[in-house]
């Protein structure tokens, strides 16, 4: 049987979060992808295009791999009872239960992250724990079955971790190969550690116009979750 792996896709994702693990996941050999979403029907991302998906939630049961992407929409996907029941009934089965960026929070909001080390996008690890994760600020954490990955680009190489460990580092090589992954920034501005703070502070404010209710949001959603 193929290595069944399942994306999930919800309104306002960052497309990239799914794109890029979903590339490297599919050179696993052997593997079936498939992006679900509540209906068949088109999902706008916050790169302003749309995703079709291969299947509804009601056409996947199960899966071997979990995956969840983060993006802008996390608060209404864990806001939406059938996207969290799905997560929930595909992580409780699946070999390996994963995330890139702010995914990490709907495995949280899931149930699926209780007791283990986690992270997420360097913004919003801190909110981890609202959930009973560990944050941890690396660029891929496994803790037993859970993988999760940081922000955006880190879904790369949280996929080819996942290889590593499903195919071996051989075959995660080869991959990385045909990908030509082989980064070299032209900045060195993807850390808040190394930024200098007033290109920081300039995040921060526009992180706040474009969400600045995103984490009170979040915590009533804990609460409303059983988290608080």
């Amino acid at each position: 049987m193929p290595i069944r792996i399942a994306f999930l896709l919800f309104s306002n994702v960052t497309q990239l979060d799914l794109t890029g693990p979903a590339q490297v996941l599919s050179r696993l050999g052997d593997a079936q992808v498939d992006l679900v979403a509540a209906t068949r029907d088109p999902v706008l991302t916050d790169a302003g295009f749309a995703i079709l998906p291969t299947a509804a939630f009601d056409q996947v049961p199960g899966a071997d791999i979990l995956c969840v992407p983060g993006g802008m929409g996390v608060n209404g996907a864990i806001a939406d009872d059938a996207t969290m029941a799905w997560v929930a009934q595909v992580g409780e089965g699946a070999e390996w239960v994963t995330s890139v960026c702010t995914g990490s929070l709907i495995l949280g909001a899931a149930g699926l992250l209780c007791g283990h080390r986690a992270t997420s996008h360097w913004a919003q690890r801190h909110m981890l724990p609202l959930f009973g994760a560990e944050p941890v600020a690396e660029r891929v954490v496994c803790d037993r079955n859970r993988v999760t990955g940081g922000g955006v680009t880190a879904g790369i190489d949280f996929a080819l971790t996942l290889t590593a460990l499903i195919r071996g580092q051989r075959h995660a090589e080869l991959v990385q190969l045909s990908l030509e992954y082989d980064p070299a920034p032209p900045f060195d501005a993807g850390s808040p550690e190394r930024v200098d703070p007033a290109l920081l502070a300039a995040y921060h404010r526009r992180a706040a116009a474009a969400a600045g209710e995103r984490d009170a949001e979040l915590r009533a959603l804990a609460a409303r979750r059983n988290f608080a």
